[in-house]
């Protein structure tokens, strides 16, 4: 492992390369990344590259984003087969017809959806600020994609918005019920529960904390608490690890993005050498979608 690490270390600086992961990716793509974080992160990071090249470790969405935000720059993607379930089930023909059903709608987008999907929004936004970019919009009817679960935290948020949901969801947060945190918390009484948003209702109000991966490890740093259920995907596992040590990190076993960890070493090595698996998009789309995700940037 060591010499692809090397490998990678050296073609990143001939490439002048910048390595780019989730947090839910597996934890040596997170150690040889310049960037480790959330989808907002991520997004901001992206849109202040100075590199030449971006490689994006995680899901498609991400990297199409992105791009969006670098036109003019190379983005590969090591896996680019790696679609976000999420981000499947939310089309831009969906979208526009769900427009002709509520005229006086806006569309408040979350930012695991496609570049395509982004062009149809109004705004993106992202677990760590959906309810701050909802409550500043001017429309009372919102149209929340793709995430029915993150729209009902916002709804509980922004009582004065009306929130039409929609029917999507992550397939890992929704797996995680409030029986897999009863069972952990038997095992560990003492443990403070942290949950992300896009876990059903009944498991947000088992929750200590609710919040972005990047929340998350903010409230553990500054916690008095040695002990933590984390309801998200097993890959925060590492980095919280890191970033808090001498702290447990309880997990539930079965919240595993098997599609996050399609990225290996062995794959960005190859994306360096190669240079392909780039990332492209039509212009007029990475046009109308760069707006939305400048706003969503600007709101934070």
């Amino acid at each position: 492992m060591s010499s692809l690490k090397d490998n990678i270390t050296t073609l990143k600086k001939d490439r002048n390369a910048l390595i780019l992961a989730h947090n839910y990716c597996l934890p040596e793509v997170q150690d040889i990344a310049d960037h480790t974080g959330d989808s907002l992160g991520l997004s901001i990071i992206a849109s202040k590259a100075d590199a030449d090249v971006i490689i994006f470790c995680g899901v498609t969405f991400m990297a199409e984003s992105a791009k969006v935000l670098n036109p003019r720059k190379k983005v590969l993607m090591p896996e680019p087969f790696a679609t976000c379930p999420m981000a499947s089930m939310c089309s831009a023909e969906q979208i526009i017809d769900a427009r002709k059903c509520h005229k006086d709608a806006c569309v408040v987008g979350y930012v695991n959806t496609t570049a395509s999907a982004k062009a149809e929004m109004d705004i993106c936004c992202t677990s760590s600020n959906a309810v701050n970019i909802v409550s500043s919009m001017k429309e009372k009817e919102i149209i929340f994609v793709p995430d029915m679960n993150l729209g009902s935290y916002v709804a509980s948020k922004a009582p004065s918005k009306n929130i039409i949901l929609w029917n999507g969801y992550c397939p890992v947060h929704q797996s995680i019920t409030v029986q897999n945190i009863s069972d952990l918390k038997a095992k560990y009484p003492n443990a403070v529960v942290v949950a992300h948003p896009e876990c059903r209702s009944d498991v947000l109000n088992a929750a200590d904390l609710i919040g972005s991966t990047e929340k998350m490890i903010e409230y553990a740093k500054a916690s008095d608490a040695k002990e933590f259920i984390v309801a998200t995907e097993i890959g925060m596992k590492h980095r919280l690890s890191k970033e808090c040590p001498g702290k447990r990190f309880h997990f539930i076993d079965h919240a595993l993005c098997s599609v996050m960890k399609m990225t290996t070493l062995s794959s960005v090595l190859r994306t360096l050498n190669e240079m392909t698996t780039e990332v492209t998009l039509p212009e007029d789309t990475m046009e109308r979608a760069k707006g939305p995700l400048k706003r969503m940037i600007d709101v934070k």
